[in-house]
């Protein structure tokens, strides 16, 4: 089954069921609260509200779309096979005031669980051909805040006869919905999985969560459902990665002409999400700039022109790749037609970006060493991104570079300006709208970095935290970090259960109150070894390390190599919460987590 047949068959099959079919919004939000739009419900968030009215702006209750979105938290991601920058998302919704939830009432109402755990099987098992064997479904199992979901259950197992070791009972990380803060709607999810890769996410907004911590049951309650478009390809397409789809197959093709060599195919990967992610944004009205969206254009235009210097592309991408996409999504999304203005965006950063990669690349051969001094000086003078310094520097350079020594130096540099941003100035290093950016810590401003200097000394209270309540095998295995959320790896070999979570939360919660120093010590990295300072696990260090400690340092909760910056102590940090955790490969899990 090819993109265009599911998109259509999922457009046509929700429209019998009653639902307004409603076009993607933009890739620009005109929610204040996010960058781009990051997935299907976010144009509906004034109908669940009630701000606004479904039924006379749609004439249904329900809705149906393919939503366009976009997430930044996933760039570093690309390259493998099933990260992606840009991707659409499948999805129906139900705002009230609810019928008779019955599956056969294709009426103008809205629906709660039984009619959208009905649909879902329906399309799923009918439209799309998957046979029950393949699939596997999860519901809200319960805890001290909200009960189990036991109606979602008997939908599953009494209604539809899907046997009960067919069905997991899942925790709140992965089966509860918000909010993301301290208030808002919320509710249990049930999921679908094909293959145990997850599809399809209902969401059921049947709770709103007041500031006092209590969830109360709402009046008018919600049904929010996404189905990640490129994922349900591959599966339908019969491949396990989604740049083998039907999706990119001519561009991917395109690009492999220029880039020929198997050992390169993750550069040939990032090179089609980059691609087609920058006609969709620039299609959409955003153009490269130093701050906000227009920096998330400048940061994958850089890139894409980065790798046609490094592989010795000689193919103009940009006129190749635009004509695929206009014949590939143009049907759909009429915006990617105006080939002229996309080519144009496009072709105006890559002369503004030449001549400066030009400079830095001829500076970046000069340097037998690139530490943190040097590339925070690459990054200022001429422009270039640390993730592009990375890619564009000699492998006998490179080797001596860790993100740790990058951000000592880096810091030291910075310190020195911080007195521009202290001022209140806009100013932005190396013009390209982060005054932070070591690889792991991004802020585009002195508040910004406040927040993320928090997340940063947070994720070593996770690591403590984790050990205690799972033992010290585990270890860091990666971090990334934004003034939104913390991302954190570590190796562990199985799903965390929901007690472990809270465990792990209420340990970190309990150091943040009773106020610990933070402080460092520089030593020999012998010296650290034997003091027991543990270490990011694929680093390389320097002779001199410097060690953080939370805690007094002879009776130190947390020992790590590290180059700063912290909190000087841990109460400046807030409440930490963790949001998800999941598998990211096979004995490497991964923790999202925020400060409330």
């Amino acid at each position: 089954m090819t993109s265009e047949e599911i998109r259509k068959k999922f457009l046509e099959f929700f429209k019998e069921k009653g639902h307004a079919i409603v076009a993607s919004s933009s890739l620009i939000p005109d929610d204040p609260s996010v960058l781009l739009t990051t997935a299907g419900m976010q144009q509906f968030k004034k109908y669940y509200t009630g701000e606004l009215d479904a039924l006379a702006d749609f004439g249904s209750q329900k809705t149906a779309s393919i939503q366009k979105s976009f997430r930044t938290s996933d760039i570093e991601e690309v390259g493998d096979s099933t990260h992606l920058t840009f991707f659409e998302m499948l999805g129906n919704f139900s705002f009230g005031p609810v019928g008779f939830d019955d599956p056969k009432d294709f009426g103008k109402k809205g629906y709660l669980k039984k009619s959208a755990i009905f649909w879902a099987y329906e399309f799923v098992t009918e439209i799309l051909g998957i046979s029950l064997e393949r699939i596997t479904v999860s519901v809200f199992k319960g805890d001290n805040e909200t009960p189990f979901d036991e109606e979602s259950y008997n939908i599953w197992h009494k209604d539809l006869g899907i046997p009960t070791e067919k069905i997991v009972l899942g925790n709140r990380a992965d089966n509860f919905w918000g909010p993301t803060g301290n208030e808002g709607p919320c509710g249990p999810s049930t999921e679908i999985y094909v293959d145990e890769v997850e599809i399809w996410n209902l969401v059921f907004n049947e709770f709103y969560k007041e500031k006092s911590g209590e969830f109360k049951k709402v009046e008018k309650a919600g049904v929010d459902t996404g189905m990640g478009f490129e994922r349900l390809t591959a599966i339908l397409n019969g491949v396990d990665d989604v740049f083998e789809t039907d999706i990119f197959a001519e561009l991917v093709s395109e690009i492999r002409e220029s880039i020929p060599s198997v050992e390169h195919e993750g550069a040939v990967k990032i090179l089609a999400d980059h691609l087609r992610a920058s006609a969709f944004l620039i299609a959409d009205g955003v153009e490269p700039s130093n701050k906000e969206a227009g920096y998330v254009l400048r940061r994958l235009l850089r890139r894409i022109m980065a790798y046609q210097i490094k592989y010795d592309i000689h193919a103009d991408l940009f006129i190749e790749a635009v004509g695929i996409i206009k014949n590939k999504f143009g049907g759909i999304y009429p915006e990617l037609n105006d080939v002229q203005k996309i080519l144009g965006v496009m072709e105006g950063e890559s002369q503004k970006f030449q001549e400066a990669i030009g400079r830095g690349i001829k500076e970046i051969e000069k340097l037998e060493k690139i530490g943190g001094k040097e590339a925070f000086y690459l990054y200022e003078t001429f422009g270039l991104p640390f993730e592009l310094i990375k890619e564009l520097a000699p492998k006998s350079a490179i080797e001596n570079l860790s993100k740790e020594d990058f951000a000592a130096e880096f810091n030291r540099e910075l310190e020195k300006h911080q007195n521009v941003s202290r001022a209140g100035a806009e100013k932005k290093f190396g013009g390209h709208g982060l005054v932070l950016d070591t690889g792991e810590l991004k802020a585009g401003s002195v508040e910004e970095m406040k927040k993320v200097i928090k997340f940063h000394t947070a994720t070593h209270l996770l690591q403590w935290a984790l050990r205690e309540v799972l033992g010290n095998n585990v270890k860091q295995a990666g971090s990334d970090i934004n003034p939104e959320r913390l991302r954190f790896d570590f190796t562990f070999s199985r799903k965390m259960t929901s007690e472990e979570i809270k465990k792990t939360e209420d340990l970190i919660n309990e150091k943040i109150k009773q106020n610990l120093p933070v402080s460092f010590r520089e030593m020999p990295k012998s010296e650290a070894e034997k003091i027991g300072a543990l270490s990011f696990f694929k680093a390389k260090y320097p002779e001199n390390v410097k060690v953080y400690f939370i805690g007094e340092e002879n009776s130190a909760i947390s020992k790590e190599f590290c180059g700063g910056p912290h909190v000087e102590n841990t109460s400046e940090i807030g409440n930490f919460k963790i949001i998800k955790e999941e598998a990211v490969s096979s004995g490497v899990r991964r923790i999202r987590a925020q400060i409330l």
